[in-house]
């Protein structure tokens, strides 16, 4: 047995800390449905096919408020934060059971709390703020200012939260298959993966305002879903200890 992973027996020498652990799933709901509100304010929407300088899926943007955008943004910029670092309710899972899993896992949670909030939702909702305004400045220029806008300002941080986002989904799902937290196997579902899914099937659904405002907020549902399962699966095997 390689010498980070312990035995289901040697965990009683590092026990599982479940009051932290519940304390950190709650807090995580709690501000996984602020962002949720936020990302509902900016998505609220539907497509204007009138408008052909924008990709159709973007030009519902041009309706939203200055008010929501900021809105979305304040909320993100508070929330976005509170929901990673209560990521940490994971790492305390995989712990005892793998160090090497834990430390794999805190390496993302640091990277999506270093880009998610500031990185990656403020631009975004700076750039639907600017794409507004570029159209209605002048609609035929719109095009090239958000191409540039997009390459330079959220397309690099985007990619790097996207590395440690898949980092912390790939190694949660992992660590519980093969049995490195105190849940059974089959509470992989309960995983940030949610989230994709759940674009598809409000794309499935089709182009309604509140399928739009759902599939905006597509990473605080998993994270609903994935604290929410845990938090449950936490107070009945926390119980049984």
């Amino acid at each position: 047995m390689k010498k980070d992973i312990k035995t289901k027996e040697s965990v009683c020498q590092e026990k599982v800390d479940w009051d932290r652990i519940v304390h950190l799933l709650k807090l995580g709901i709690i501000s996984a449905i602020m962002v949720l509100i936020g990302d509902m304010l900016l998505g609220w929407g539907v497509s204007d096919p009138s408008v052909t300088q924008l990709p159709s899926v973007f030009t519902r943007y041009l309706t939203v408020s200055d008010g929501r955008i900021i809105a979305s943004a304040m909320l993100g910029l508070i929330g976005i934060p509170i929901e990673c670092l209560c990521w940490f309710s994971v790492y305390r899972l995989i712990r005892p059971y793998s160090e090497k899993d834990a430390h794999a896992y805190r390496a993302g949670i640091i990277g999506c709390l270093a880009f998610g909030g500031c990185g990656v939702h403020v631009p975004c909702c700076a750039a639907v703020y600017l794409a507004k305004h570029f159209y209605t400045d002048d609609p035929s220029t719109i095009s090239d200012e958000m191409v540039r806008l997009l390459a330079w300002f959220l397309v690099p941080a985007t990619v790097i939260f996207s590395v440690f986002f898949f980092l912390t989904l790939i190694v949660q799902i992992k660590a519980v298959l093969i049995g490195h937290t105190p849940f059974p196997r089959w509470c992989c579902v309960f995983s940030l993966l949610f989230g994709l899914i759940w674009i598809v099937l409000m794309r499935i659904i089709g182009d309604h305002a509140i399928t739009n405002a759902l599939s905006t907020g597509w990473i605080s549902i998993g994270n609903l879903w994935m604290m929410g399962g845990l938090l449950l699966m936490s107070n009945k095997v926390g119980n049984n200890e």
